[in-house]
């Protein structure tokens, strides 16, 4: 190291990264990458995030019920969660004009930029794309 503090960055991470930590047998590579990403202190997450992420581990990795309910817990104890907000809800529709987003990645981006954010990771957008010079997409995947 050279000396130079590091500041951390706020990071907002998306419901497919959190699926991937979860999930080995989808993709090791993937589920490594993601695991060191969640193990980082104070993420940032919404409420829509914790959604799709519970929804898909009841749907997709038969995860029961007393299991969700310790998802969600760790979650509010580890994260800091964003509700969305009417102001969030707005942003989300100027976002979507302005960079042609779909409707629930605007969401993303607005709730991500309403907690402070400034990396937002997720497969599912374009990689590098600045918002509203505040927010980075950041694929941590790769370029795929």
């Amino acid at each position: 190291m050279n000396g130079d503090v590091v500041q951390p960055h706020n990071c907002f991470v998306d419901s497919n990264v959190w699926l991937y930590a979860f999930n080995r047998r989808q993709d090791e590579a993937k589920h490594q990458i993601a695991k060191a990403i969640v193990a980082e202190p104070d993420l940032l997450v919404s409420t829509q995030v914790i959604n799709e992420v519970c929804k898909n581990l009841l749907q997709k990795a038969s995860f029961s019920e007393a299991q969700i309910s310790k998802v969600v817990t760790a979650f509010y104890k580890r994260c800091r969660v964003t509700y969305l907000s009417k102001e969030t809800l707005l942003q989300a529709s100027a976002l979507r004009t302005r960079y042609r987003l779909s409707f629930w990645d605007s969401l993303i981006c607005a709730a991500a930029i309403h907690a402070g954010a400034t990396i937002l990771y997720s497969e599912d957008m374009q990689n590098g794309l600045n918002i509203e010079n505040c927010l980075t997409v950041t694929n941590p995947f790769g370029q795929s």
